[in-house]
């Protein structure tokens, strides 16, 4: 249940989200050839998981065996690489342009029964890892003024709504979305998305990902969000959105983010996220009445920042979500979304940028989360999450330890280095297993124009 790049220590993304416009944007087009960009992003990642306490690996092979003869371990490393093209807008009052992509991943180990949990590589049918994965897709859009339209398999960055970027390759989906930029500090988006491809597929358009209902229980065949950013605030920004997985369940979201500086290098942050979720239509995912939020606290002086979170989920069913990485809550770090049912956790953060030392580019974190109260004795029984196991006086805990380094200067500048160790134990009553988690990525991005 790896995270997208949301969390304190998560595995750092690139930007999906489009470029600002002002208003009238259009009228400055340089066309189609004229405004067109590129990108790759070179990337390997090795990771390890090892199962604790009777935990067992569901990856490759192992998911085809009994559950006690399942390997407790898991191993992959390979190499991705993320091709982008985007073209500018033709000109006129209307413009039209194209963006298109090629990402392929190769294995450099792995196998023997240790790949596939971690999705970095895909397996066949019969669970088997396979070598190499490779696919592609393009979306056509159209621009009037400052707002635009794109229809295809594209990538989106809401915070009900999120493509992940925090394996090899990243999640795509395919449909079509809408960002509008003509008034000052107002992002207004919206979208409808029928099919994802995941991190380690090799097929576009395949269902929707819901992230913990049961796989054997099929749910909705769209997702449709509308929704806004509003920064005009000096330090303030605030974000709502609502959404709808077709015949299944309707979720609202609130954000609000706030940074007081207090001179001196010294500020306070606060980041508040709230979901609520309720089941609709024919009820696909059983009965879902659901409020899960988040507030994390900020300290920063100088070159040390800490962090005190707290979150709480009321309900009798998990939070759940579509798409990888649409969960932007404070206390969703690594390993556990810290999410199940009535569970309420808190966070503890610290982190250093070892500039202050004489090493820019270079910082080191940890985080520890502490979850209780898990009661899962209500979830609906002929409903999407009853597989879970969810138990009654559920606890578990996560630490998670980071070091990063970005290339300052120089031919490989904005090449980035980062080392985690993560480490999550819990009881029989929640529905994580115990697991040591090892992971090394080197990433390099390079960007151009035509």
């Amino acid at each position: 249940m790896n995270r997208s790049s949301l969390g304190l220590l998560a595995l750092t993304a690139c930007c999906v989200s489009p470029p600002a416009f002002a208003a009238d944007e259009q009228v400055k087009s340089n066309g189609f050839i004229g405004d067109a960009t590129w990108s790759m992003v070179n990337r390997t990642v090795y990771e390890n998981r090892d199962y604790r306490n009777g935990g067992r690996s569901n990856g490759a092979r192992n998911a085809y065996k009994p559950r006690d003869a399942r390997n407790g371990y898991a191993e992959e490393w390979g190499y991705g690489m993320q091709g982008e093209v985007k073209s500018g807008f033709t000109q006129g009052v209307v413009g039209f342009g194209l963006d298109g992509h090629l990402y392929v991943a190769q294995k450099l180990d792995g196998g023997g029964g240790r790949a596939g949990k971690m999705r970095h590589m895909p397996v066949d049918n019969e669970g088997y890892d396979q070598n190499e994965v490779a696919r592609g897709g393009a979306a056509v859009k159209a621009r009037l003024s400052s707002t635009w339209l794109r229809y295809g398999e594209q990538r989106v960055k809401t915070p009900i709504f999120s493509s992940s970027d925090s394996r090899l390759l990243p999640e795509t989906h395919t449909g079509w979305f809408l960002d509008s930029r003509e008034i000052d500090d107002l992002v207004l988006t919206g979208g409808h998305f029928t099919g994802s491809a995941d991190r380690n597929s090799r097929s576009n358009n395949n269902p929707l990902i819901i992230n913990y209902a049961n796989p054997s229980k099929p749910l909705g065949n769209s997702f449709s969000f509308v929704g806004g950013t509003y920064t005009g605030v000096p330090a303030l920004s605030l974000s709502l959105y609502g959404g709808e997985l077709e015949d299944s369940w309707r979720t609202g979201y609130l954000g609000v983010n706030y940074v007081h500086a207090l001179g001196d290098k010294r500020a306070l942050s606060a980041d508040l996220n709230l979901y609520r979720s309720n089941d609709i239509g024919q009820a696909l995912a059983g009965r879902v009445s659901n409020t899960t939020g988040s507030l994390l606290l900020s300290y920063s002086e100088g070159f040390h920042k800490i962090a005190l979170g707290y979150q709480k989920v009321d309900g009798d069913s998990p939070f759940d979500y579509v798409t990888r990485g649409a969960i932007w809550l404070g206390n969703a770090v690594q390993l556990s979304d810290f999410n199940a049912p009535n569970e309420q956790s808190w966070q503890l953060a610290y982190t250093y940028d070892m500039a202050g030392m004489g090493i820019p580019g270079l910082s080191a974190g940890a985080a520890y989360v502490r979850g209780s109260g898990i009661d899962g004795s209500d979830v609906d029984p002929n409903g999407s999450y009853a597989w879970l196991g969810y138990g009654d006086g559920g606890k578990h805990w996560e630490r998670d330890l980071n070091l990063r380094y970005v290339v300052q200067s120089g031919t490989f500048k904005g090449l980035n280095v980062q080392l985690r160790q993560s480490v999550h134990r819990g009881n029989a009553a929640q529905a994580e297993g115990d697991t040591d988690q090892l992971r090394l990525a080197v990433e390099y991005p390079l960007t151009g124009r035509f």
